[in-house]
């Protein structure tokens, strides 16, 4: 039994010690830095100067700070929103019989396996483009003058039409989710309703929803840690300069560390302030959907 102990021991260890410096060591490291005045990443340990929450204190107080946190609160509620929506009405219909249902399983996932980077070029250029958009053309066609006149890439519109297009290539992901979670409900459970006389609407509300809530809250949990890590659509869709009506927390963290045309002076202690609030702000959210969707006898 020793020997069984020494070797686990023996076999672990390498991974341990590669988790631990890669993964625990720089999450120590970017707490206890939030926490200091410290100009790189890079900065040794001793040319820290302790600051306490004042580098939390200092990005509350700037204004681009908090607007980056209002465009992440309305890309994970109201993007949240529509993509949970959408995934899990494809599910629904995908696992009701529907025929060529691996074909068009394969058509609403595709868009995971483009680029993000391709994915935004495409909806920035041939979607929303002002001048030979597809929004533009469909609008103009349809005699929809004030609606062909939008400009999807402008200041007010933009936060939205970058929403539009980060759910469009969401949905294929947790609709996939949404199937694995439906197809473990037992079929005895749909045939019984049937014989009761229970229609389609009613075996989706009393049976598959509430059978749901485990995929529900993996979703959930899924969809607020993609969202806080918004970087690449931003970066798509305000390419040159960061804009206030683009901007992500991810965006702003970014530029003060590593600077930009905006921010000529770095400020690694302000960055890894930014890093923690983040992470505060999943744990919250992981710990409200744990508390508010308690799974129940009728998991599976």
């Amino acid at each position: 039994m020793k020997k069984d102990k020494k070797m686990m021991v023996l076999f672990l260890s390498p991974a341990l010690l590669i988790f631990a410096i890669v993964f625990i060591y720089p999450v120590i490291r970017t707490v206890l830095m939030s926490f200091f005045e410290v100009t790189r990443p890079s900065t040794a340990i001793s040319e820290w100067v302790f600051t306490g929450l004042g580098n939390y204190l200092n990005i509350f107080s700037k204004n681009t700070f908090r607007r980056s946190m209002s465009n992440l609160l309305m890309i994970w509620f109201v993007g949240g929103i529509a993509t949970m929506i959408l995934s899990l009405t494809f599910a629904v219909i995908l696992t009701s019989g529907v025929r060529f249902k691996s074909f068009f399983r394969a058509v609403i996932y595709l868009p995971n396996v483009v680029s993000a980077v391709a994915l935004a070029a495409m909806w920035m250029y041939y979607v929303f483009s002002e001048r030979y958009g597809l929004l533009h053309n469909i609008f103009g066609a349809l005699g929809l003058t004030s609606l062909s006149k939008i400009k999807w890439l402008g200041t007010d519109m933009k936060l939205w039409s970058m929403i539009i297009a980060f759910v469009f290539g969401a949905v294929g992901y947790y609709m996939l989710i949404w199937i694995s979670g439906i197809e473990k409900i037992p079929q005895d459970l749909f045939e019984a309703s049937k014989i009761d006389g229970a229609g389609r609407i009613r075996q989706f509300r009393y049976i598959t929803l509430p059978l749901l809530k485990g995929t529900l809250k993996m979703n959930l949990t899924f969809w607020s840690v993609n969202a806080v890590a918004f970087f690449v659509w931003s970066k798509m869709f305000s390419p040159v300069d960061s804009e206030n009506s683009t901007i992500v927390p991810m965006i702003y963290m970014y530029e003060l560390v590593f600077g930009s045309k905006t921010v000529t002076t770095t400020d690694a202690g302000a960055g890894a302030a930014v890093g923690c609030v983040l992470a505060l702000c999943v744990l919250v959210i992981f710990f409200l959907i744990n508390r508010l969707l308690k799974e129940d006898d009728l998991e599976f």
